[in-house]
């Protein structure tokens, strides 16, 4: 993030994620010796205070938003790991040509092994838990869809008003469509990692990493092993209609 003199003017402003979704609001920033704004302290609706770095932190106008670390760190080690890898090869290939002496050749090889062998144990992890953060919005999304489907059945049997629902039912449309679009963009930076993960073990990398085909996305009932079939599958339609 661009360092700002006027950044303690965002102290109270609300704090989004990239999803439009309100975490807290500025309560403070950590500034260092320097003068240079270091995190950023943020209250969520509980009470709780939490610090992030201000890497992660974006000021859009009036908006503050804090950018997904997951994403982030996911974007960096996909560049980091085909450059060194490249690096290496490109070294190999002077020494092979004899531009170098070869003390410098194992040198530099093991310094650029030693940095592939760091990059891949961060990618694993972060892999591990995007993994995570993908179970959790599977988990979402199914809740979700139960209360959906327990909307529609107290609407039609008429135990909820129309306005009620109509409410109701935005409420659970809106969430639905911003979890799957956060599941989606998760799915996307861990098959980016897994393909440079694949191509630094097979010993190749194309120049750009080929982005598996996005889906659109949708808000099927979720029926997950071991739960019982729901009665109903209800799909997306238009505030105002009814039917199940």
């Amino acid at each position: 993030m661009s360092q700002n003199s006027n950044l303690f003017l965002s102290v109270g402003k609300s704090v989004k994620d990239e999803y439009g979704r309100i975490i807290g609001k500025v309560a403070s920033f950590a500034v260092t010796p320097s003068g240079k704004f270091d995190a950023v302290f943020v209250e969520q609706g509980d009470g709780r205070f939490l610090k992030h770095s201000t890497e992660h932190l974006k000021i859009d106008g009036a908006e503050v938003i804090l950018i997904s670390k997951l994403k982030s760190a996911a974007s960096i080690l996909c560049d980091q790991i085909p450059l060194i890898w490249r690096k290496d090869q490109a070294l190999g290939e002077l020494s092979q040509k004899k531009k170098i002496a070869p003390e410098i050749y194992n040198e530099l090889h093991t310094a650029f092994e030693g940095a592939l062998a760091q990059l891949r144990s961060e990618a694993q992890g972060l892999t591990e838990e995007i993994t995570r953060e993908i179970s959790r919005c599977a988990e979402e999304i199914k809740v979700l869809n139960y209360a959906l489907i327990h909307l529609e059945l107290e609407h039609e049997i008429g135990k909820m008003d129309d306005q009620s629902y109509e409410k109701a039912f935005t409420i659970i449309q809106d969430n639905l469509k911003t979890i799957n679009i956060e599941k989606s963009d998760l799915e996307l930076a861990k098959n980016n990692l897994s393909n440079i993960m694949l191509g630094d073990k097979l010993g190749s990398f194309d120049k750009n990493v080929t982005k598996p085909k996005e889906t659109s996305v949708k808000s099927n009932v979720y029926s997950g092993p071991g739960l019982p079939e729901p009665p109903v599958v209800v799909y997306v339609k238009e505030i105002g209609k009814t039917g199940i």
